[in-house]
């Protein structure tokens, strides 16, 4: 029988051509992604060497790429050679079960690809994560020594603040490759018979035992020396009551430690001697030794000692470790120097007693930042397309000789206004800039309750005007995201400078003439940016021209960080006019949270407060702060400057040696920046929160905790803290006012049952001074009066109830409530002036409707249990002190308009004994009826509310007396 078979199917070659595109098309897609990434680093070179601070960037670079490099070979070597190593010295003849030689002939056919890619996997995971720590380890190689010693182990702060946290890094990454590295050849091992498992017995091959062991031992090592780095860590830790170790952790934790990391030493030596001899029993014996005594030295005797020992004489034995706290936390914090006097608060008001607190309240500042942005907006805004920031800002300025405080304002950009004239042309060429600063006295205000400008209107009139100062706003918080400026001399201007007239009217071009943006007059450069910003309309527009700029990155925040990465930021930039110029000042905050012994603060939570509700920050934990960097952009051409303003700060000279060339000595500032530096907000705001109960100066009292202060609630949103308020003012320690920041305290309490008393009055000099080279003596200076536990003073909740429930002034208010009009309260401002503490509120009326303008109507003020409630801040000082205070403030001279059409009578409407008649007879009908209310009572209650409606009807007819002083009675 003859067979036929037929041929074997022929394979079919290879689509060459399919191939071809398809490796075409990968080669394509790589290369618009690379030049993608080109392109956003492009962009980043030019907008950094336009400001010049191309150091800045390369540093990061370089250190990224240095650090990925290290991070990449420190992992993916040993790797490779751990798996290498446990492949070729695997046993030749071992006889394998059935199921490692399956796996066999599934991992075999990817044994090459794997013994390679595996390293390289790991390799880039490593460099990335080691790329990130590029600053851990840059701070390491450049920290300086503080010259402070700890007082645990007398080793300088330095040493905790730049070296530990790189130690602690490597000590982490080098155990990260001892584990992989372990793991890896205990896999490689396994599957090619150097580690056989069966008939309940383990057999390793030598070559396998000695590689096991060694990495064994070398990640012991490892976790012995990380368990010696520990105990200095326990320095930075909370403890029970403080942050560093108590007597428990110096006396118990620490030890332990020491003991733990020798051990881990010792059992490494016995794996490194199994490498050699064989015997697994030792090591593993003196592995579980060592977790056993983990933990009962790391937990056990720690908790006999805190048992036995220490809670039963905790003050004792804690003392010196509370004290440590205390000192440190100050340092730390700079409360260390702040100057305490025991204040016995005068709470009697008598005629004349301001008299020599003059200057004090002559700039009390009446017009709230807070509240008169929609005034400004409505007097000084002109187009809908310009905005002003909310809240305004509070600066001062020398006019005629003397020093004014000013709320001020930038006039910026608003294009979401132009609505249908919103067009890429418009909103990128057209409307490129704000124009002017708008400043209004602080203490001062019109007839008809408007704020009393004294910069205004466009074009610009007033005292910065008279200075020809640059008014051109390109650089600002509200500014577009970007705008293309620029263009030859003697061409067509095309940006809108100012409208003039009525809508419809003319308008004033102008042309950017600054150096404030990378080029874009040429077609690479036009492309990159259309990248960046998805923007086709940049390459192709005709407006473009060779000298085109393009403005971005605007906020001034923004700008300074990126300049000074390094820095965190407060959250309140300010505009002053510098010589000039627009330009705002950026405070910049180095902090660290590895101060030894310093209790750490949520930076957060610190700060948020009634201005500043949500804040949030990369490092939020913190113990250490300084405000080391004074930055200015200027508002023209988006110039950045750094200054050191504290060059004794260690972390600063860190950075500076990091980042060299970029900060500039503060004597370099002119004598026109330094009279409008500032104290930072956000600063005293971090202070004062750890002076709630780092006030203290000795151990017993702060672990007694007796005399914990808070920082009261804002009177005007119960659910945020009062801010601090800027105001020139005299402290009883100053010979003469000077522009500081204040804050109050009352005594802290656990679910909100405190008593809302002064417990303490917080003032810092924020006036740097106005010599170009010379810091005022006095800037920084903390100064706390202690209100003596004898007197009581109102705290800024009980005095904004004790407004609220006058009848006298629930009167007046439901008069101005009248209609459609609504009552806000302003900022309640706080003064240390006739030997007392001095309350003042401004009173702003508004309509309910769309438009909002809030006009000042009246003042609140306080002293002790004196209230008075009148049109201006200088009648209701002369009515709480007797007819005549000595006063002098900014709106003696004026004549409220509804004062002059409804001139209040000298006398009251009724006799002032007939209305405390009435008043009297309504809380005796109110009391009487709420006892019949308790007892059951029907018929007397009924009686009683009948009295009451009837003496309430009198009071209405009465009407209150004149407004004017009155007795706290309760309400």
């Amino acid at each position: 029988m003859v067979t036929t078979t037929s041929a074997p199917n022929q394979a079919t070659p290879p689509n060459r051509s399919r191939r071809i595109i398809s490796i075409s098309l990968a080669i394509i897609a790589a290369l618009v992604v690379a030049f993608f990434v080109f392109a956003n680093l492009y962009a980043d070179w030019m907008w950094f060497a336009q400001l010049g601070f191309t150091t800045v960037l390369t540093t990061q670079w370089i250190a990224r790429a240095v650090m990925f490099a290290v991070g990449f070979v420190a992992m993916a070597v040993p790797v490779w050679a751990a798996i290498q190593l446990a492949y070729r010295l695997r046993p030749v003849y071992a006889r394998l079960s059935s199921q490692l030689d399956r796996y066999q002939e599934v991992v075999e056919p990817l044994r090459r690809l794997a013994m390679w890619g595996i390293p390289i996997f790991f390799g880039f995971f490593a460099g990335f994560a080691a790329s990130a720590q590029w600053e851990t380890t840059w701070l390491w190689a450049n920290g300086v020594q503080t010259a402070v010693t700890d007082p645990q182990f007398g080793l300088d702060t330095g040493f905790y603040m730049f070296a530990m946290p790189f130690y602690t890094a490597v000590l982490g990454f080098a155990s990260a490759v001892a584990l992989v590295s372990l793991l890896l050849t205990a896999v490689v091992s396994y599957l090619y018979g150097s580690v056989r498992v069966g008939q309940r017995e383990l057999r390793i091959s030598k070559a396998a035992r000695i590689q096991l062991a060694v990495l064994a031992g070398l990640y012991l090592l490892l976790q012995g020396a990380s368990l010696w780095l520990d105990r200095y860590r326990t320095l930075i830790q909370p403890d029970d009551r403080i942050t560093g170790p108590g007597y428990v952790g110096a006396n118990a934790v620490i030890p332990g430690q020491t003991i733990l990391a020798i051990a881990a030493v010792i059992v490494a030596l016995a794996f490194f001697v199994t490498a050699f001899i064989g015997r697994w029993r030792y090591p593993l014996i003196a592995t579980a030794l060592l977790v056993v005594s983990a933990i009962v030295v790391g937990a056990a005797i720690p908790w006999a000692v805190n048992t036995f020992q220490v809670r039963p004489n905790q003050l004792s034995l804690e003392s010196q470790y509370y004290q440590r706290n205390l000192d440190s936390t100050k340092t730390a914090y700079g409360i260390d120097k702040v100057e305490k006097e025991n204040f016995e608060a005068t709470t009697t008001a008598q005629a004349g007693q301001l008299r020599n607190d003059a200057a004090s309240t002559a700039q009390l500042r009446i017009m709230d930042p807070a509240i008169i942005g929609p005034t400004v907006r409505q007097l000084e805004q002109y187009r809908s397309y310009y905005q002003f920031a909310e809240p305004l800002d509070v600066d001062r300025y020398q006019i005629n000789g003397q020093s004014q405080d000013a709320v001020v304002s930038l006039r910026e950009l608003n294009t979401s206004q132009l609505g249908d004239a919103n067009s890429w042309q418009n909103s990128t060429l057209v409307y490129t800039h704000g124009y002017g600063m708008v400043a209004a006295a602080g203490n001062e205000r019109t007839a008809d309750g408007d704020p009393v400008f004294l910069e205004r209107a466009i074009p610009g009139t007033g005292f910065l005007t008279d200075l020809n100062y640059e008014p051109r706003v390109y650089f600002g918080e509200q500014s577009p995201q970007y705008s293309i400026v620029g263009g030859p001399e003697g061409g067509e201007d095309i940006e809108l400078d100012y409208p003039l007239g009525a809508d419809g009217g003319t308008e004033t071009r102008t042309t950017f003439r600054g150096n404030g943006g990378p080029s874009v007059g040429n077609v690479f450069n036009r492309l990159i940016y259309a990248l960046k910003f998805q923007s086709e309309q940049i390459l192709f527009s005709d407006y473009v021209n060779a000298d085109s700029q393009i403005l971005y990155d605007r906020n001034p925040k923004e700008r300074v960080q990126k300049v000074a990465p390094y820095l965190t930021l407060d959250s309140d930039p300010y505009p002053t006019v510098v010589d000039g110029r627009i330009k705002w000042v950026v405070d910049g905050y180095t902090t660290s949270a590895n101060y030894p012994y310093s209790t750490g603060v949520s930076l957060s939570r610190a700060i948020a407060d009634s201005n500043n509700p949500a804040p949030t920050y990369a490092l939020d934990d913190i113990n250490y702060i300084r405000n080391s960097v004074k930055a200015t952009v200027d508002a023209y051409d988006g110039s950045v400057t750094l200054y050191a303003w504290d060059d004794q700060d260690p972390v600063l000279q860190t950075w500076q040696k990091i980042y060299p060339s970029t900060l500039q000595p503060w004597s370099e500032m002119s004598a026109d920046l330094m009279s409008h530096v500032r104290y930072p907000t956000d600063l005293m705001k971090v202070q004062r929160s750890m002076l709630g109960v780092y006030h203290v100066d000795d151990a017993r009292s702060f672990f007694q905790q007796d005399n914990r202060w808070a920082t009261p609630n804002d009177p005007q949103n119960a659910n945020e803290l009062q801010p601090p308020y800027y105001l020139t003012m005299k402290m009883p320690s100053q010979d003469a006012p000077s522009y500081s920041m204040f804050t109050s305290f009352i005594p802290a309490s656990q679910g909100g049952q405190a008593r809302n008393v002064l417990t303490g009055y917080l003032a810092v000099d924020s006036n740097a001074g106005d010599e170009k080279g010379t810091k005022r003596d006095d800037y920084g200076r903390l100064r706390m009066l202690v209100i003596d536990a004898a007197t009581t003073v109102p705290g800024p909740g009980q005095v904004q109830n004790t407004f609220d429930s006058d009848t006298n002034v629930s009167s007046q208010i439901n008069i101005l409530q009248q209609g459609q009009s609504q009552v806000l309260n302003g900022n309640l401002l706080t003064l240390p002036v006739g030997g007392g503490l001095l309350y003042v509120q401004p009173v702003f009326v508004q309509s309910s409707g769309d438009t909002k303008l809030p006009q000042l109507r009246r003042v609140l003020v306080a002293f002790g249990d004196k209230i008075a409630f009148e049109n201006t801040l200088s009648e209701a000082l002369d009515a709480l002190f007797g007819g005549d205070s000595g006063a002098d403030t900014g709106d003696e001279s004026v004549t409220p308009t509804d004062q002059a059409e409804n001139p209040t009578p000298s006398t009251p409407t009724a006799p002032a004994g007939d209305y405390a008649a009435a008043l009297q007879e309504a809380r005796d009908a109110l009391t009487a009826r709420q006892q019949a209310l308790s007892s059951g009572d029907l018929s007397a209650f009924a009686t009683q509310d009948a009295r009451l409606t009837a003496a309430v009807q009198r009071l209405l007819e009465l009407q209150a007396p004149s407004s004017g002083s009155t007795e706290n009675q309760g309400g």
